[in-house]
């Protein structure tokens, strides 16, 4: 099934998506800017380098910047054959790498607030761990889950509801749990150090 411009000046589910997702962008780069430009409003703590603080920052609101411009710069590729399979491609890899980070990360701060794990952060010169949790838990992870679930029904706009659709959930799916598992395996220190978002 492919989503198409409704007749009276409608969106199409994709655009309508693809919209979506670069909103969702713009507002996670600019809370990533705010803190690039010197922000301090939020902040959990001191960190070692001011100077690296605001350059991971300003490269975190590109980045962030570049996914957000990607889903409506790239609607054309839609329509052409090797465009749809480059762009089902992409929204798996997405969807399967914010998924995954949101599930991992959540896991891990919720184990530290219990006082379960402790996370290591080397960054961070002082800092109030328990609102590091909390911020990450409450903002940060939630943001990534629904970018995940947005690059997920961006690409289900082109999958027919059957096989093609199931296939493509399935595999997503068993990433995530992989992925996942071995994230936490890694954070816990059941096994090494895998860094996987």
């Amino acid at each position: 099934m492919t989503a198409r411009v409704q007749t009276g000046g409608g969106m199409s589910t994709r655009v309508r998506i693809s919209v979506a997702l670069a909103v969702w962008g713009l507002l996670y780069s600019a809370y990533r800017a705010y803190y690039a430009l010197g922000g301090t409003a939020g902040m959990f703590g001191t960190p070692v380098s001011q100077t690296q603080w605001l350059a991971i920052n300003a490269v975190g609101a590109g980045i962030l910047l570049v996914a957000a411009v990607l889903p409506p710069a790239t609607l054309p590729l839609w329509r052409h054959r090797s465009g749809r399979r480059a762009m089902l491609a992409l929204c798996w890899v997405a969807a399967v790498g914010c998924v995954m980070h949101a599930l991992v990360d959540s896991v891990q701060r919720a184990l530290s607030l219990a006082g379960l794990l402790h996370i290591e952060l080397p960054f961070w010169r002082t800092l109030d761990r328990r609102t590091a949790d909390l911020q990450d838990l409450l903002f940060n992870e939630p943001w990534f889950l629904i970018e995940g679930l947005l690059w997920a029904a961006l690409a289900l706009t082109s999958l027919d509801a059957g096989t093609q659709r199931r296939r493509w959930l399935a595999g997503a799916g068993i990433a995530v749990a992989v992925l996942t598992a071995i994230g936490l395996l890694s954070a816990t220190g059941v096994i090494g150090t895998f860094i996987v978002g």
